[in-house]
This record gives C-alpha cells, structure tokens and sequence, in this order.
C-alpha cells in the first residue's frame, strides 16, 4: 500500500527548512524540492541519474520505498549479486559474509535481466496464475463445505432412521412379550379359576350330605339308615378319591409368572458403548491448479551451485566415548539448536551431543532396530522402527517417547517438513502422516525406497544407503549448508 505520508526535500530537511519535496533520485535515493532539483540534474555527476516525482514515489508499496540501494551493514553501494544466496552484496560483503560463496555477478547484469519487457510479461502471468490458483482453490473449500454440511445432515438422518428403527423394533419386542405375559396368564387363572369352581360344586354337595345325615340320624329308622350311611360313604370315598387325583396329579403344583429378559438385549448395557464412529476419511484432492514454471525461481538468476562447484570443509568431529566405539551408526541429525543426534543400529538407542561434538546423553533404548530418524519440531525427533511396522515420536528434552505411530508396512526411512511425515518401507509403500492430526495416507509404487529426503518440501527422493559402524563428521560446505560423511571407527 503506498504510503499517504508527505515528502519532504531531504538537502532542505537537513538544513532545518521544510519544503515539499517535488522528484526522488533513485539513485542518491533523496527528495529534492523545485530548486534543489536544478543543480542535482546540471551536476556532472548526477545529471544522468533517474528520478521520478514525488507523487509517483508516493504511490510504490511500503515494502519497495524502504528498498535501498545501499548496504545496510556497511553504508556501500550494492554492485554484486550472490547467486547462491540469491543476494546483492557491496564490496565488503563480500570479505566479511561471502568469502566461500564461488558465483558471484556484477549487480548490473542481474538488473538488466529485471528490465527485460519479457521477464515483466513472465512475472505477471505468474502473479495472475498465482490469484486463478488461489480463487480456485477458495471456490473449491467452499464447495467441500457445502458438502460436509450435506454429509452432517445426512449423517444427522442416518442416526435418527437408526435411533426409530431401533425403537420400533423394541417397542415390537415389546408388544410380544406382553402379549405372550397377559396369554400365559389368562390361561394359568383359567384353569386354577375353573379347579375352583369343580371343587365348590363338590363342596356345596359335601354341605348338602352332612345337611343330610344330621336330619338321618334324627328321624329314619334303621334300615333307612343303614341304607343311607352307604350311600354318604360311598360318595364321601369318590369325593376323598377326587381330591387324591388332584394333590396326586399337577393341579395343586404352584404355577408361578416370571419374566426372562433376552441375554442379547441385556448385553447392550455392556457391549454397546456408543451408537456408532464418526469418522473423517481422506481421499485424493480433485482440486487442479495451474503449475508455476518450472524455471520460475531461476527466471532472472541462477538459484543454485552446481554441486561440483561446493568445496567443504571441516566443522565438527563429534568425540564418541570409550565405551560406545562399537556404534552402528544409521543417522545422524543436526538439530536447530546445532546439537546433534546419532542413531545407534546396534544398541538401539538415540544419543545426544553438544554443538562441539561432546557426549552430552543416551536420549532412550528401543526395544527394537532403529533405521532412521529425521527432527520433526518442538524438540521432537522421528525414529523409524523397522520391521516392527512403527515410528515412534522421541521428545529430546524429555528424554522418553511420547508416541508411536502404527503403519501397515515397514518402517525404514522417515523424513519430515514440520507438517508432514513421511515413511518409507523399502517395499513399494510409504505412509503420509498428516502431524496436525495424525490421519494417513498410503503412497503406492515407491519400489525399493529405503531412506528418503524432501526437495522443496514436496518431493521425496529416494536412494539406498549401506552404512557400517562409523564415526559421523558434520561438514560445513562453501556457502554454510551442512551434509555429513562417514569415516571408519577408530
């Protein structure tokens, strides 16, 4: 955003007078008002220099009106170009900063690739392509939030469907068992109720007799009853032998009601602890952005040395102690704070040394091979576990492991941008693992990748490393990048 600030002639500023300041030499980087302009443009050696009026200046980015010419640190003019650093630099930069940097250019050729009409064209396609890729890629998270708010209400229905389907299911079962309860009992009371009835006739009868045989004793004669007592013990016995087949069959066996709730159903108290997974399942992008230019970051210089042109040099021997000479060493890592840690095959252990090579600690022991490593963020290191299908996530200050990651393949080569971790199996496969929230992604037909690196924090690059028991030298190269190498243990 250009800036809204009034300019002020910097020659007059500077002699205590404030006049607005008319034109700015993009070369003494100055505002002059009306009349200081005159001479600065009659002057031999400033009358060729560019300028462009205040108010042009005042409509350039903030960023660009505070891009000087000169040397922040030395107060020189800018006449070379780094290309490895992909820097200007004044003399004295070089001396001080640039000592191992091998390709270095005139300032003035770099420029003159800037102004090129064509290089213009390129940048503002670039820009375009640019805004189109990020329109498109807005335009397509809104369309998949419009469809995982499609997939919750979905979701939602699938729920409710199966919470009424359920219940009515239930409320069915329900319904049986109620009706089986209610048959079951109407049929046992009709019975007993129907047996109660039977033995009340029998009852009144037994009444009626001894009605009877109290008027008998009183009035009959003899023979009347004689004759009459065998006919009451006759039917007393039939009565007697009535009541025997009762008490001897079932009739008098309590028939009790209870109720047995189905296993199954009971079990859902136990079994079901929840009414489903939500879950969020990752597929392949369908999103397609335009591709930037492969020469893009190469447009106006050259961004990197070739690697014949890199002459290293010693930086640090890291001093393993006497009784861990038999290292197999797998890894070795140079941590942000410039510690390093090596991966000991043998042993199985992750150790710790200061940024002059001292033994500092044995960081953990894994139960299995260690094959690789790679730092991750937040003092935090990746080992990968081999055949044991693991990588597990080692806190280097903690000194313990605070989590492992279960693959479907074997782990031997891990590496990681602060984002992401990748893993490679040797076997065909490596996994992604997304570190914000740990979901996966499988990579098919990376055929005989052991280890594995990132160029640009997109591509992975695969190659094959043998590796004996060795003492790890850190290397310094030209241009202050690291790399290692490996010498035989002494």
């Amino acid at each position: 955003m250009a800036s809204s600030v009034k300019q002020l002639c910097t020659i007059c500023h500077d002699d205590g007078i404030s006049k607005s300041a008319v034109t700015w030499c993009t070369e003494c980087e100055v505002f002059f008002c009306g009349d200081c302009e005159k001479p600065h443009s009659k002057s031999r050696l400033s009358k060729n220099h560019k300028t462009i009026s205040a108010e042009d200046y005042q409509k350039l980015p903030t960023f660009m009106q505070e891009i000087s010419s000169q040397c922040r640190d030395h107060k020189k003019k800018f006449e070379l170009y780094c290309s490895f650093h992909a820097c200007p630099c004044c003399v004295q930069c070089v001396t001080d900063k640039h000592k191992k940097c091998q390709d270095m250019k005139p300032l003035s050729d770099i420029l003159q690739q800037v102004k090129s009409f064509a290089s213009f064209q390129l940048f503002e396609k670039d820009l375009q392509d640019v805004k189109e890729n990020f329109d498109t890629a807005i335009k397509y998270l809104k369309t998949r939030i419009s469809t995982i708010n499609t997939q919750k209400t979905k979701a939602v229905e699938k729920i409710l469907y199966s919470r009424k389907t359920i219940d009515d299911y239930l409320n069915k079962l329900e319904q049986d068992i109620l009706n089986d309860l209610e048959s079951k009992h109407s049929k046992l009371k009709l019975n007993m109720a129907t047996l109660v009835q039977q033995m009340e006739q029998q009852v009144s009868q037994i009444n009626q007799m001894q009605s009877q045989f109290t008027k008998m004793t009183q009035h009959a004669t003899e023979l009347q009853m004689y004759i009459g007592l065998k006919e009451i013990e006759k039917t007393t016995s039939q009565m007697a032998k009535y009541l025997e087949d009762l008490e001897s069959g079932d009739h008098f066996l309590e028939k009790n009601l209870e109720v047995n709730i189905s296993s199954a159903l009971q079990s859902i108290l136990q079994d079901v602890i929840s009414f489903g997974d939500i879950n969020i399942n990752t597929t392949s992008s369908t999103l397609q952005i335009k591709a930037g230019r492969i020469d893009q970051a190469q447009q106006l210089v050259p961004k990197y040395t070739r690697i014949e042109n890199l002459k290293p040099s010693l930086l640090t021997r890291l001093k393993i102690p006497k009784d861990k000479k038999s290292l197999n060493i797998f890894a070795c890592l140079i941590l942000p704070d410039g510690k390093f840690i090596l991966l000991d095959y043998n042993k199985r252990q992750v150790l710790l040394f200061s940024n002059d090579g001292i033994f500092i600690r044995k960081v953990v022991t894994f139960k299995d091979y260690t094959c690789d490593a790679c730092f991750v963020r937040n003092n935090t290191v990746a080992v990968a576990l081999g055949l044991e299908n693991k990588t597990a996530m080692v806190d280097i200050e903690k000194n313990k492991i605070i989590q492992t990651i279960n693959l479907s393949h074997n782990c031997y080569g891990v590496v990681s941008d602060d984002k992401t971790l990748i893993i490679s199996s040797g076997g065909g496969q490596c996994t992604t693992v997304n570190l914000n929230d740990m979901s996966h992604t499988m990579v098919e037909g990376m055929g005989g990748v052991y280890h594995i690196s990132l160029f640009k924090e997109i591509s992975m690059v695969p190659f094959t490393v043998k590796t004996k028991s060795a003492v790890i030298i850190a290397l310094e190269n030209l241009c202050g990048h690291f790399s290692t190498e490996t010498l035989p243990a002494q």
